[in-house]
């Protein structure tokens, strides 16, 4: 490798480049250059080690992320790039179970579930099932089933501690069965049968184990126990496993990451190198210097001493609005007096919340001041309707025994097949043992198709789309891509369907369009190569490289970004840390993590929100707590009036008592009406709350009919409640 190439980088980052072969972890701070060390890796061990390309593997976790490396790569070493295993760890695990379809319980031709196939799937087998989506919620039995398959369970192999255990096995199992039906998969299932396939067939894993000779990751920390799983068995030969992470940024436990695979890494290869990145190239240091006093409050982590070379910079600002308006005002007339000003463009400012529901008044005060907004992860492109309806034509044509996307688009636009005739020909398709994508491609042959007679008068309207379908099946293999999506939309009369002249309509087709471009770059590729990219999309991978309005996002949604200017608003308890975490001690960790991330995706200058009430669900306001995590901010280096989290606790904490930066009076909740009336709950009664435990009645009012009583919760939290609704238990 070019030394001039080397001298780019800092002592610490040629250090990782040139590290020795065997295993090693990276503890890559924010902002230190992870991404380049990656890069400079995989092009020291093709230009100084002479690896050939199509012997390293090098797995990312967005798309996105992967066409920046692989760039990036192709501009170092230029073609000697070419074979080289680059993607995310579904895209890797697609291309392995492409080759080993024989293995699967599905073709080659399986297709990949989104989320709202899944959920559609699910519906169908709580139906089956005859229960209550009330008690048994899609969405809960999916995420049920998707840790178990992140951790490797099967069906079988589901542990059963209640009966509400032994119906979601039962679940699991049908809903598996309606996959394979459907030939189709979802995200996990990528992940299971990979490890599966690699567990059960020494032969294979062998294979690729020896091909592999390095194996790079990125984002380490975010790895799932299956994720982890694959990487141990396809390292299992050289043990060449270089891994890129930081535990501090470690905030995906919701969907089976697990920091913990840190530690399994240390356990399985032992003599393991270790290098630390501390040097930031992304933030000033007041910042680094908060976030640090931030997270290492966290236990079980490698302290690292982030530093730069930037200047100091500006401190970290605070500002307690009076309630969750004020504080979406605040943080709007902030980006405009400063683009105002001359001092920023709109691209720079960012504003990050720990909830989806939270963009819902700053969406307002955007749209109120006039300014453009961008918000990330709410209806993304490939989850527009018109998008998924073209989507949904092409994986039928792909595979017809998808009854997902049958369902979808059998009658979209209207063809007068409604929803007894398709019931109709589900059932029938049951009874002679096949999907009803099999018999619509009968019925094409017309007076010769067999099940045409049993259908009857519903039949020849399914053969009319049959014919369609086969139609489109025959130039899969005639025309390009381009022509085959023409003609779907030309000949179910799409655009007719949905322009129907308003704006919204001209929308709709233009977003048809765009996604014409995608297809027509999938043409050397092929129909399934375009279908499992779709469903490899991710929210990040539809942000256009230059985003010319603010950004609005969950903290999530951040990582992997960064801003010349972040807002971080609802620093409240229940919100950042969120209620759920407050009796789960990894949880709150991780709500600590989030809010490191949130707090290093900024450049310059750093900004942190909270709103003193905020409305509830019941209408009213409730008080709210600073978040503890704005205890653990110096004082020099933040600037504005705070209060503190300890300081509004009932009971000091235990150890060495902290002095309250400020204190304002106690906030009363107004109430609208006062009339004086008979109420259940009196002052200073005590009572309990099935979520925030016991408390003490500070007053109760009538108010628009109701009691509302407010609430002294011994965990220091202040409610109003609607007495009503809140199921409040009286104590002695």
């Amino acid at each position: 490798m070019d030394k001039e190439l080397l001298a780019l980088l800092n002592p610490q980052q040629q250090k990782a480049v040139v590290a020795p072969e065997g295993a090693v972890l990276v503890l890559a701070g924010p902002g230190s250059g992870k991404t380049r060390v990656l890069t400079y890796r995989i092009a020291y061990l093709v230009g100084g080690l002479n690896i050939p390309p199509h012997n390293i593997l090098a797995v990312t976790f967005t798309n996105k992320a992967a066409k920046e490396m692989n760039a990036r790569v192709e501009k170092i070493i230029g073609s000697h790039a070419s074979g080289l295993w680059l993607g995310t760890f579904h895209a890797i695990c697609g291309r392995i179970l492409r080759r080993e379809a024989d293995l699967l319980p599905v073709d080659k031709n399986y297709v990949i579930f989104d989320e709202d196939d899944q959920r559609a799937l699910m519906k169908q087998v709580l139906k089956e099932a005859n229960v209550d989506e009330k008690l048994y919620r899609p969405n809960s039995i999916l995420d049920a089933i998707s840790r178990a398959k992140n951790d490797l369970t099967k069906p079988a192999d589901y542990p059963i501690q209640t009966f509400r255990d032994e119906k979601i096995r039962d679940f699991y199992t049908r809903y598996q069965q309606l996959l394979v039906k459907n030939n189709a998969m979802d995200f996990d299932d990528m992940l299971l049968y990979t490890a599966d396939i690699l567990e059960r067939f020494p032969v294979i894993r062998d294979k690729y184990a020896h091909r592999f000779e390095h194996i790079l990751v990125d984002e380490f920390q975010d790895t799932n126990q299956a994720q982890y799983f694959i990487l141990y068995h396809l390292a299992s030969k050289h043990h060449n496993l270089y891994v890129v992470g930081d535990e501090d940024q470690s905030i995906y436990r919701w969907r089976g990451a697990d920091y913990r695979n840190l530690k399994r890494f240390e356990k399985d290869f032992p003599g393991y190198l270790k290098i630390l990145l501390e040097q930031n190239y992304r933030s000033t240091q007041s910042i680094l210097d908060a976030a640090m006093a931030v997270i290492d409050q966290n236990d079980n982590r490698t302290r690292k001493k982030l530093f730069t070379e930037k200047t100091r910079g500006e401190k970290v600002a605070l500002y307690e609005a009076m309630d969750d308006h004020d504080e979406a005002e605040y943080v709007v007339k902030a980006i405009s007096r400063a683009m105002n000003l001359g001092k920023a463009k709109q691209s720079d400012f960012a504003t990050m919340y720990r909830t989806n529901a939270q963009s819902r008044l700053l969406e307002e005060e955007f749209r109120r001041a006039g300014i453009n907004y961008r918000l990330v992860g709410a209806q993304r492109f490939y989850g527009r309707r018109e998008v998924k309806d073209a989507i949904a034509y092409l994986r039928l044509v792909h595979n017809p025994r998808d009854q997902v996307s049958l369902a979808r688009v059998i009658n979209t636009p209207p063809r007068g097949i409604g929803d007894k005739t398709v019931e109709k020909l589900a059932q029938y398709a049951a009874s002679v043992n096949l999907t009803s994508g099999e018999v619509l491609l009968d019925l094409a042959l017309g007076d010769r198709s067999v099940h045409l007679l049993p259908l009857g008068r519903e039949g020849l309207k399914l053969a009319s789309f049959g014919k369609l379908l086969t139609t489109w099946r025959a130039l899969v293999e005639q025309g390009s891509l381009a022509d085959l999506f023409d003609r779907i939309l030309k000949d179910v009369d799409y655009q007719v369907y949905i322009n129907d002249r308003s704006e919204e309509g001209f929308d709709r087709w233009e977003n048809v369009m765009e996604l014409r471009l995608v297809v027509m770059e999938y043409e050397d590729q092929g129909l399934g190569e375009f279908l499992e990219s779709m469903a490899l999309v991710a929210d990040q991978d539809t942000l256009p490289e230059v985003m010319d309005a603010p950004t609005m996002m969950t903290l999530h949604a951040a990582k992997g970004l960064e801003f010349e200017q972040v807002f971080i608003v609802g620093l409240d308890e229940m919100l950042l840390p969120h209620v759920r975490s407050r009796d789960d001690v990894e949880a709150m960790a991780e709500e600590r993590r989030l809010f490191y991330v949130g707090m290093t995706r900024a450049r310059q200058k750093l900004t942190l929100v909270r709103a003193r009430r905020r409305r509830s669900s019941y209408g009213s306001y409730e008080e709210t707590q600073p978040s503890r995590f704005l205890d653990d901010l110096p004082d020099d280096l933040i600037e504005g009036e705070r209060r503190t989290y300890r300081s509004r606790l009932s009971s000091a904490p235990t150890g060495p008592s902290r002095t309250p930066r400020w204190e304002v009076p106690a906030f009363r909740v107004p109430l609208k009406d006062t009339t004086p009336k008979e109420t259940k709950y009196k002052s200073g009664m005590r009572v309990r709350h099935p979520i925030y435990g016991n408390g003490t009645v500070r007053i109760s009012r009538i108010e628009l009919g109701d009691e509302t009583v407010e609430v002294n919760f011994d965990r220091g939290v202040l409610k109003a409640l609607v007495a009503s609704l809140a199921n409040l238990e009286i104590l002695g």
